[in-house]
Protein backbone atom coordinates (compact mmCIF):
# COMPACT_ATOMS: atom_id res chain seq x y z
CA UNK A 1 0.00 0.00 0.00
CA UNK A 2 1.11 3.35 -0.59
CA UNK A 3 1.05 6.25 1.86
CA UNK A 4 -1.41 8.95 0.66
CA UNK A 5 0.98 11.94 2.28
CA UNK A 6 4.44 10.65 0.96
CA UNK A 7 3.77 8.73 -2.14
CA UNK A 8 5.83 6.16 -0.41
CA UNK A 9 5.35 2.44 -0.09
CA UNK A 10 3.85 1.76 3.05
CA UNK A 11 4.39 -1.28 5.30
CA UNK A 12 3.96 -5.20 3.40
CA UNK A 13 4.62 -8.19 4.20
CA UNK A 14 7.60 -8.94 1.88
CA UNK A 15 9.72 -6.06 4.03
CA UNK A 16 9.07 -7.56 7.62
CA UNK A 17 7.57 -5.58 10.40
CA UNK A 18 10.89 -3.95 11.21
CA UNK A 19 12.36 -3.12 8.18
CA UNK A 20 11.72 -0.07 6.01
CA UNK A 21 11.02 -1.28 2.65
CA UNK A 22 13.51 -0.27 -0.06
CA UNK A 23 13.93 2.82 -1.98
CA UNK A 24 12.41 2.46 -5.46
CA UNK A 25 16.17 2.61 -7.16
CA UNK A 26 17.47 -0.28 -4.40
CA UNK A 27 14.47 -2.52 -5.55
CA UNK A 28 15.09 -1.76 -9.00
CA UNK A 29 19.01 -2.62 -9.17
CA UNK A 30 17.95 -5.45 -7.05
CA UNK A 31 15.57 -6.96 -9.25
CA UNK A 32 18.02 -6.39 -12.39
CA UNK A 33 20.33 -8.52 -10.44
CA UNK A 34 17.45 -11.41 -9.61
CA UNK A 35 16.90 -11.55 -13.43
CA UNK A 36 20.20 -11.77 -14.20
CA UNK A 37 21.13 -14.01 -11.87
CA UNK A 38 17.84 -16.17 -13.32
CA UNK A 39 18.62 -14.80 -16.86
CA UNK A 40 21.91 -17.08 -16.57
CA UNK A 41 20.47 -20.25 -15.73
CA UNK A 42 23.02 -21.42 -13.23
CA UNK A 43 21.45 -21.32 -9.84
CA UNK A 44 19.75 -24.62 -8.65
CA UNK A 45 15.90 -24.74 -8.76
CA UNK A 46 14.89 -24.40 -5.23
CA UNK A 47 17.33 -20.96 -5.42
CA UNK A 48 16.00 -20.18 -8.66
CA UNK A 49 12.14 -20.69 -6.93
CA UNK A 50 13.47 -18.23 -3.91
CA UNK A 51 15.09 -16.08 -6.34
CA UNK A 52 11.55 -15.37 -8.40
CA UNK A 53 9.83 -15.07 -5.09
CA UNK A 54 12.19 -12.10 -4.51
CA UNK A 55 11.98 -11.15 -7.93
CA UNK A 56 8.21 -10.45 -7.43
CA UNK A 57 7.97 -8.80 -4.51
CA UNK A 58 10.71 -6.64 -5.79
CA UNK A 59 8.55 -6.01 -8.75
CA UNK A 60 5.03 -5.23 -6.15
CA UNK A 61 7.65 -2.45 -4.41
CA UNK A 62 8.91 -0.66 -7.87
CA UNK A 63 4.83 -0.71 -8.93
CA UNK A 64 4.17 0.79 -5.43
CA UNK A 65 6.74 3.99 -5.87
CA UNK A 66 5.24 4.12 -9.41
CA UNK A 67 1.55 4.35 -8.61
CA UNK A 68 2.64 6.73 -5.85
CA UNK A 69 4.84 8.88 -7.91
CA UNK A 70 1.99 8.70 -10.31
CA UNK A 71 -0.46 10.09 -7.85
CA UNK A 72 1.51 12.78 -5.96
CA UNK A 73 1.87 13.70 -10.21
CA UNK A 74 -1.65 14.20 -10.43
CA UNK A 75 -2.37 15.58 -7.72
CA UNK A 76 -0.05 18.46 -8.37
CA UNK A 77 -1.74 18.79 -11.60
CA UNK A 78 -5.16 18.65 -10.13
CA UNK A 79 -3.80 21.78 -7.91
CA UNK A 80 -1.95 23.54 -10.73
CA UNK A 81 -5.42 23.36 -12.91
CA UNK A 82 -6.98 24.26 -9.78
CA UNK A 83 -4.98 27.51 -9.13
CA UNK A 84 -5.38 28.63 -12.37
CA UNK A 85 -9.39 28.68 -12.28
CA UNK A 86 -9.19 31.58 -9.50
Amino acid sequence: MVDADTGQPGDSADDGPTSDPPRYEQARDELAEVVRKLEAGSVTLEDSLALWERGEALAATCQRWLDGARGRLAAAAAAAAEESRD
